[in-house]
């Protein structure tokens, strides 16, 4: 005859048993999920390991030497005088960069002149500030960002 007792020990073992049994399985999928995604990983690294190959084979002097000798005639390339080059700071602002126009003033000389608030008027233009020069590390000076993978 089976007491009270041993019911409830049965059932605990079984919620246990259940319990570890879903536990098991959610890590099998987490398992699978880190495999996955490794898997992906390694794609992405070969792919870029393949990228710089690529890149290196097209960007070999003698390569470039012997496109530009054939294509000459119709490209009509000029070396680049170094003078041409141009450092960051030497550049002129960028849109965000630029201050939005004072509309208050705009608006207080359509008062003066007697404009229509909708009329349009010629405003004066406004010259454009460039922005502070920054301080440059003397050794930074005569480096030019590129865009090279290394």
């Amino acid at each position: 005859m089976l007491r009270t007792f041993d019911l409830v020990l049965i059932g605990v073992m079984t919620a246990a048993a259940a319990v570890t049994y879903t536990i098991k399985h959610r890590a099998e999928l987490k398992l699978e999920e880190v495999r996955r995604l490794e898997a992906e990983i390694k794609l992405e690294k070969d792919t870029i390991d393949l990228l710089k190959a690529d890149w290196a084979l097209q960007s070999q002097p003698n390569r470039l030497e012997r496109l530009v000798n054939a294509y000459n005639s119709e490209l009509q390339l000029q070396p680049t005088d170094s003078t041409a080059l141009a450092h960051a700071r030497e550049l002129p602002m960028l849109k965000s960069q630029v201050p939005p126009p004072d509309v208050t003033e705009a608006k207080a000389g359509d008062a003066k002149t007697g404009a229509k608030p909708g009329a349009a008027t010629v405003a004066k233009a406004q010259p454009i500030r460039k922005p502070a020069a920054r301080e440059v590390e003397d050794e930074d000076a005569d480096q030019i960002e590129t865009g090279a993978l290394e």
